[in-house]
């Protein structure tokens, strides 16, 4: 089965991670999308990065209803900071049936130099891009090992999601209801 893999911290998952998701389940021959929830992101320190168990369990909430989407805790027993690379190659490992291809916004291309062993994920695994507003330039539009898929521009960050509910507005519509639900029972975010 070929199968994407979509990392992020989801702090929270919101409706623009579900779309792109939506878009590359559907509109490319990957068969399902996995949401790899990480622990920690080698490139960002946040101090309100909410507990892995409480961000994974958002993410199976907000993909519940759709079977060709799985959350996956891989990284959850994995040394942290936890590198994609590394990742990827214990998947593998684990899944030698499946294909797996990277999804990553176009704003990373003009740092995926600085990823740990890009060239193995490019050889071994391949990325599928989506464009992301005001992605800096990049040296990959022609790599092979590339593909472009045409996505809606979504500009929804879980930053804004984050600040509105600290400033007690609404979350409506940028989040599932699940995870709308979740988060205000549990008083996350505040």
């Amino acid at each position: 089965m070929k199968i994407g893999l979509f990392f992020g911290s989801f702090n929270p998952i919101h409706v623009g991670h579900l779309i792109v998701a939506n878009v590359m389940a559907t509109n490319t021959d990957l068969e399902q999308v996995w949401f790899v929830v990480s622990p920690q992101n080698p490139f960002k320190k946040n101090k309100s990065l909410l507990h892995e168990f409480d961000r994974l369990d958002m993410v199976e909430r907000a993909i519940a209803d759709n079977y060709q989407f799985k959350a996956t805790d891989i990284e959850f027993s994995m040394p942290k900071p936890s590198y994609t690379i590394d990742t990827l190659t214990r998947l593998q490992e684990k899944f030698p049936q499946h294909n797996f291809k990277l999804i990553i916004g176009e704003d990373n291309l003009a740092q995926f130099k600085n990823w740990k062993n890009y060239e193995q994920i490019l050889t071994n695994f391949g990325l599928y891009v989506y464009p992301r507003p005001h992605a800096a330039p990049h040296d990959f539009a022609t790599h092979s090992a590339v593909q472009f898929i045409a996505a809606p521009l979504l500009d929804i960050s879980a930053t804004f999601i984050r600040e509105s509910l600290k400033n007690n507005r609404s979350i409506r519509y940028l989040v599932p209801e699940t995870v709308e639900g979740m988060i205000e029972r549990k008083k996350f975010y505040l």
